[in-house]
């Protein structure tokens, strides 16, 4: 991998070749941290929780991805479980922490790479939906949504994705604008028809027999997700549930070092966390 320079002395930034994912790390502990970012966004989005949590847990280092169709991994095509075995080859044996598709991604791994993920936090995530119906209508929304952006482009595509209501509480200066008009029409495109909700099986049967550390989060406005996440959290053994008041869908934009506090005590501190459920 080609190592260029990085936004931060403390941080190496990897290009990806073909069929690989490109990355960069924070710091330099033995304790691996990785971190899955959300559609439309890149490893970037994870970077003040990422530090936030590095500064937090002792002798940690966090690896950022991006997604295959996302930064500079966007001529990597891949479906949600093949996403998930290139997420693990790249970090390893880990705690991953994952955002909306990327949760879905860590959900994935966790399932069907369990002897690389340690711990796992599912951040406005779901084990998938129910049924076929359910599914054959995201699959139909998602087609659409992908014709969109190869319709408008990425630039309006962005406005329009960050102007729906799930996005109403990020402010306008934590919304990663600039950041996510890097990816391209094409990358996307390709990300909603091969990672998109109505494509991927149901996990919730499999995570009732995972013993792995779960951590659930969701925020308080976010109904649909809270939902989800109190399911995974009652699903899941080993799971645990954590509300983050007074925000939304992203949560980690929002409420950035709220998120990497509750990151960094259910690490630190396991036996806190022993209750299964908890707002």
């Amino acid at each position: 991998l080609h190592l260029r320079a990085s936004f931060d002395q403390n941080v190496q930034s990897m290009t990806a070749p073909l069929h690989q994912l490109a990355h960069e790390v924070i710091g330099d502990g033995p304790h691996p941290l990785v971190f899955v970012h959300g559609f439309t966004q890149t490893r970037t989005s994870w970077r003040t929780v990422a530090q936030a949590v590095v500064a937090g847990v002792p002798a940690s280092r966090a690896m950022l991805i991006d997604l295959p169709g996302h930064g500079e991994s966007q001529q990597v095509a891949a479906d949600i479980a093949e996403s998930a075995r290139l997420v693990t080859e790249c970090g390893g044996q880990a705690t991953y922490i994952g955002y909306s598709l990327g949760a879905r991604v860590v959900l994935h791994a966790l399932i069907n790479q369990p002897n690389a993920v340690q711990r796992a936090v599912v951040i406005s995530g779901t084990a998938g939906l129910a049924t076929p119906a359910e599914r054959d209508e995201r699959v139909t929304a998602d087609e659409l949504l992908a014709q969109r952006i190869e319709a408008i482009g990425v630039e309006a595509f962005v406005d329009e994705w960050l102007a729906l209501p799930l996005f109403a509480d990020v402010p306008l200066a934590a919304n990663q604008r600039r950041e996510r008009l890097t990816n391209t029409a094409q990358g996307l495109a390709t990300s909603l028809r091969r990672c998109g909700q109505g494509t991927q099986t149901p996990l919730w049967n499999e995570l009732a027999q995972i013993t792995t550390p779960l951590l659930a989060i969701a925020g308080s406005l976010d109904a649909k997700y809270v939902a989800h996440a109190r399911r995974l959290a009652t699903t899941a053994p080993q799971a645990t549930l954590r509300i983050i008041p007074d925000a939304g869908h992203a949560t980690h934009l929002v409420a950035p070092q709220l998120v990497a506090d509750e990151i960094i005590h259910w690490i630190t501190n396991p036996t806190a966390y022993s209750t299964p459920t908890t707002s």
